[in-house]
């Protein structure tokens, strides 16, 4: 399951039907009724609004059976999603936190982890980010998946740069890069890739950030990222910004803004505003570059983002100092305002390295009250992160042993379950053989050779994926190096089905022919083989799919052959 970008900005009306739509409000109200009852009912309404919007690959649907924290677990953790999705930060911190005590030690821990982190760059909240991003590194290291790792990394070096400390910044975006090469993720690269330029702009070596955001943009290309590629376009901007090119970065952004502004990534938008700004402030152009800002701070006071908003309020201070004064003293009180904010929530350091990045002179006439309280920030800071390191470890000690034991008992299980995979591993079905079989594809002969060969691609990876013990459409879609919503799109036109759909008729024919053909095996064993955890649900997808469970299809079948 992973997340789809979607891109609104006002909040309509809430209106309390039972009737499901496309607004914000129909939301909210769903996880407001499931938060007053607690009960699966309410929590299937939700996931089906999620599902209709898209926001997930499949319908999601709980048992009535189903634990209350269980339920919570889910539905708090998605509410988290869609409201960083949408760009609501403080509630996507919110359920977060409050999804996260219900998922220790059980799937998807690190994702929230990882979630909390990138909310709280948002919120410039800093010691949070890192905190929980060094967490989910720890989970994700322990793993040994060099994917998941590259992502943490990529999170790391996002808090460090976010916090002005490109020096840190480096050392996880350069390990993150090794990790996703070595994963072999063309898009894990690419946004490593992107990552690196942003750092290396920092670190002011614009000739080597400049390469790297063209490697970004044209592997996001070739992968067919464009909302994407139009990110890479903006670091390519700061990196010509910063080799003072500002014509070409003015060209550029001309492209991005408006392309930002129709898929509606609003946080985007207002980056790309402050380049802009700045590329024509640079120019002279102090005029013109006053809308740039102004669109830019507005959009990231709404959003909470007050490290970018610093940089607006600044751009506004000197584009409107000249034509209209009083207007740019308000702006500097803004300014300070954010300053003073972020000195106490986020370190001293790293607004000493903003202040000397813009050099201005009314940024350094601070008196020694002030210089003091930067040091005692400092300290604090110190202070603040080794407790942070402390708790870390005393969390990590404390997980391990609680685990220990249950990761003893599962050993046997597991040994059990991956010496059955590999005993079977050759009964894989005949690829055209299903083809051939599949109901509605009489027409496979009308394919042309490139959808024949991405179809045959498809069933091998599925293939792969089940002896594996786990398969989904986002997994799929990863290891044929494309996006989720690329892949949907690509086998709805050429397979006439959704993924889910078409991944569930994969394992249902493996079940159907693992039935026929080998009598040795049973429900269980024939389960673990499809990609099923336990006997129950594959029995219940079995009866879903044939209309009989695996018992009656196997009677079913002896009677068949005695009456022969």
């Amino acid at each position: 399951m992973k997340k789809f970008q979607r891109y609104t900005y006002v909040l309509v009306l809430l209106f309390f039907s039972l009737t499901i739509t496309a607004s914000d409000g129909d939301f909210e109200t769903l996880l407001q009724q499931f938060e007053k009852t607690g009960k699966a009912q309410e929590a299937n309404r939700l996931f089906k609004w999620l599902g209709n919007q898209e926001f997930t690959d499949s319908l999601v649907q709980f048992d009535s059976a189903m634990p209350t924290d269980s339920l919570r677990q889910q539905v708090w953790y998605w509410a988290a999603e869609y409201f960083y999705d949408q760009q609501q930060y403080q509630k996507a911190v919110e359920y977060g936190e409050k999804a996260l005590p219900l998922m220790k030690g059980k799937g998807g821990e690190s994702d929230c982890l990882n979630l909390l982190a990138i909310v709280f760059i948002r919120l410039a909240d800093y010691n949070s980010a890192a905190k929980y991003a060094k967490l989910c590194y720890a989970i994700d290291e322990k793993s040994g998946d060099p994917d998941m790792m590259s992502s943490s990394l990529n999170t790391l070096a996002a808090i460090y740069m976010s916090a002005n400390q490109p020096e840190e910044a480096e050392k996880y975006i350069l390990k993150g890069l090794e990790m996703a090469r070595k994963a072999n993720n063309p898009s894990r690269q690419a946004v490593l890739l992107g990552m690196a330029s942003e750092v290396y702009h920092a670190l002011g070596d614009d000739k080597k950030a400049l390469p790297f955001a063209e490697q970004s943009y044209e592997l996001e290309k070739q992968l067919g990222h464009g909302d994407k590629a139009v990110l890479r376009l903006s670091q390519k901007a700061s990196a010509l910004i910063g080799l003072h090119d500002y014509k070409q970065a003015e060209e550029v952004l001309s492209g991005v803004i408006p392309a930002l502004r129709q898929l509606g990534d609003l946080h985007s938008l207002a980056i790309a505003d402050n380049k802009m700004g700045m590329a024509l402030l640079c120019q002279k152009r102090e005029e013109e570059a006053v809308p740039y800002y102004r669109e830019a701070a507005l959009l990231l006071q709404k959003m909470g983002d007050k490290a970018n908003e610093m940089h607006s309020r600044r751009g506004l201070y000197e584009s409107l100092w000249n034509s209209q004064p009083d207007s740019a003293k308000v702006e500097l009180d803004r300014f300070n305002d954010l300053k003073d904010s972020l000195y106490t929530n986020a370190s001293a350091e790293s607004l000493a390295r903003y202040n000397a990045e813009f050099g201005n002179d009314w940024l350094k006439k601070e008196n020694e009250a002030e210089r003091a309280a930067k040091r005692w920030s400092i300290i604090t800071g110190v202070v603040i992160a080794i407790a942070l390191l402390l708790l870390a470890i005393g969390v990590w000690w404390v997980m391990s042993r609680r685990h220990k034991r249950q990761r003893r008992l599962n050993e046997e299980l597991t040994a059990d379950i991956n010496a059955l995979r590999e005993k079977y591993r050759q009964l894989s079905i005949d690829y055209d053989q299903m083809l051939e079989n599949r109901e509605g594809d009489n027409e496979k002969e009308t394919l042309n050779e490139a959808d024949k060969e991405f179809l045959n691609k498809t069933i091998n990876t599925v293939n792969c994926m089940m002896l594996n013990g786990q398969v989904d459409a986002e997994g799929v879609a990863q290891q044929m190096g494309m996006s989720l919503y690329q892949f949907r799109q690509r086998l709805t036109s050429v397979a006439g089905e959704k993924p889910q759909d078409f991944i569930t008729q994969l394992r249902m024919k493996r079940a159907q022919h693992l039935l026929d053909n080998h009598p040795e095996l049973n429900i269980t064993e024939i389960a673990v083989l499809c990609a099923y955890n336990d006997a129950p649900n594959f029995s219940r997808a079995f009866k879903k799919y044939f209309g009989i469970t695996p018992s009656q299809y196997l009677e079913k079948a002896k009677a068949g052959r005695a009456q022969q």
